[in-house]
């Protein structure tokens, strides 16, 4: 009972931070509310975002304003069809010394804290590749040579859902290291006469650093404390379960829609992504609603849909949804 009550303080706390850096993202960036939570469960979650829009949505300002509220280190790369490897993590180069010719690392932008990887579907796969080590292992190697990434490192990654022109789509095995895919959709009416008002007449308010690295770090340590039940951790095996075309738990747009389901990741994310929830509610511990919170940023990219899905327009969304709402949370109701 005292363990949970001192998760419960440290819940109230992680409300506190979590409204601050909220707080000071809505300075720069207006509106995208569940955008901005979903990447900062990805940070406390140490998972990778995935961020789909237009052009134009404030994409790169939202990750701007969120190193500068955590005190990060922010790189960003600018993925374009030219873009090699060793441009992204670093290359060896010889270096003149008073005592001769001496090979030296040098590193790339992937050294950083938070990286933006804008336009990730622009580049090569190879180029693409190079990030996969990174996001999953948090290191670099180069030369045989393996350089450890300083923590956190969270990979921000956008993309142009519209223009697919000249573009490369990541390989299913890279969108499944995203721990949350986030559609960024178009600003309100009110939002948009804000975006003018800041932009064409006001002066933009400073962001202020709220948060560092060592507090993000025990953030994260805190989150995989807190407690999930094994009924809802079923509940969440099931969801990733539910996914699969002919499975058991299969619902009837799965095995119409979909050729491939969701992956044994997808089930770490439905589960940390919840934990967050349940600490933003105040919760030592997982309740259903949080489960459901993360279904479709956690699978809307880990589900393939077949021919008779694409040929009809069905999105991943709809399926997820579906889902979500006819699989019962009771597993004896199953």
């Amino acid at each position: 009972m005292a363990e949970t009550a001192t998760i419960e303080q440290y819940a109230a706390r992680f409300k506190s931070d979590f409204a601050k850096v909220r707080g000071e993202i809505a300075k720069a960036v207006v509106g995208h509310n569940d955008v901005v939570d979903g990447v900062l469960v990805c940070l406390f979650a140490n998972g990778h975002a995935l961020l789909e829009g237009v052009p134009g949505l404030g994409k790169t300002l939202l990750v701007r304003s969120l190193a500068q509220a955590l005190h990060l280190q922010f790189n960003r790369i600018q993925f374009t069809p030219d873009l090699m490897p060793a441009d992204v993590t670093g290359t060896t180069i010889v270096v003149e010394t008073p005592e001769g010719r001496d090979f030296q690392f040098r590193k790339g932008p992937l050294f950083g804290q938070i990286v933006l990887a804008d336009e990730i579907n622009r580049a090569t796969p190879k180029t693409q590749s190079a990030l996969l080590e990174a996001m999953q292992e948090r290191s670099v190697t180069v030369g045989g040579t393996t350089h450890v990434l300083d923590k956190p490192f969270l990979v921000m990654a956008t993309q142009n859902p519209v223009e697919q022109e000249g573009t490369y789509p990541l390989p299913e095995a890279q969108l499944d290291r995203f721990f949350f895919k986030l559609e960024v959709g178009y600003s309100t009416r009110d939002e948009l006469a804000e975006i003018l008002n800041r932009t064409t007449a006001g002066e933009q308010a400073p962001i202020e650093r709220v948060m560092d690295a060592p507090t993000i770090l025990a953030y994260q340590k805190l989150v995989r404390k807190v407690a999930i039940a094994p009924h809802i951790q079923d509940y969440a095996v099931r969801l990733v379960l539910a996914t699969h075309p002919k499975g058991q738990f299969a619902s009837t747009m799965t095995n119409r829609f979909l050729r491939f389901g969701a992956s044994p990741r997808a089930a770490q994310t439905l589960v940390l992504g919840a934990k967050v929830y349940a600490l933003l509610a105040g919760r030592g511990h997982v309740g259903v609603e949080d489960i459901r919170k993360c279904a479709l940023p956690a699978l809307r990219h880990r589900i393939l849909m077949n021919f008779e899905g694409e040929a009809e327009g069905v999105a991943a969304d709809a399926v997820i949804q579906n889902i979500v709402e006819t699989l019962p949370p009771d597993a004896r109701a199953a």
